[in-house]
């Protein structure tokens, strides 16, 4: 009984039932997200915080590089969670990746504002009279897909069907996942 989603055991303990096999596959997934995030957004292996008060967030807040620090630092916890072996629960996981929702979202059409704020116009228009110069980094048309962004986005995809699987395993009862 005790190990029944929604069967609490002896003393109010929750039940523990295995990690869906989609929230063990989160492993590779988190890892690639969290590499493209730091090259996307030229992330440093270190970022400070500033917590001197609390106001003091207002302008990092709106940092695309501090955005995708503190997603990349949630990925890494989600790559902890997704390790066979190591104990969760339920809620944890769902609450990861909520926080994580919105920052990933974002995160291609970000990419795209930062690197546009950091071109050398000049020599980009420049070289708009040499069209064969090409450097093949991303869609040679407006309309074109981004294969990179398509990546990340089918990424992010698997990271909310792990959520979806937990849900279900559980049925939508906080239980430990082992």
């Amino acid at each position: 009984m005790g190990d029944q989603p929604g069967a609490e055991g002896d003393a109010g303990r929750l039940a523990t039932i295995p990690k869906p096999d989609e929230l063990l596959a989160l492993h590779s997934v988190t890892a690639e997200m969290f590499d493209m995030l730091r090259r996307w957004f030229d992330v440093p292996e270190e970022v400070t915080l500033n917590l001197r008060e609390v106001d003091a967030a207002v302008s990092e807040l709106g940092d695309p590089l501090l955005i995708a620090a503190m997603a990349m630092r949630k990925l890494q916890a989600l790559h902890l969670l997704a390790t066979p072996g190591v104990r969760t629960t339920t809620d944890v996981v769902v609450t990861i990746v909520q926080d994580l929702q919105r920052a990933l979202l974002q995160a291609p059409t970000m990419r795209l504002k930062v690197a546009a704020r950091a071109a050398d116009w000049d020599a980009e228009l420049a070289s708009l009279g040499n069209l064969e110069q090409s450097s093949g980094t991303g869609p040679s048309a407006a309309d074109d897909s981004d294969p990179e962004a398509d990546r990340f986005r089918m990424l992010h995809a698997l990271l909310v069907g792990a959520v979806e699987a937990v849900l279900q395993a559980s049925e939508g009862e906080i239980c430990y996942l082992i």
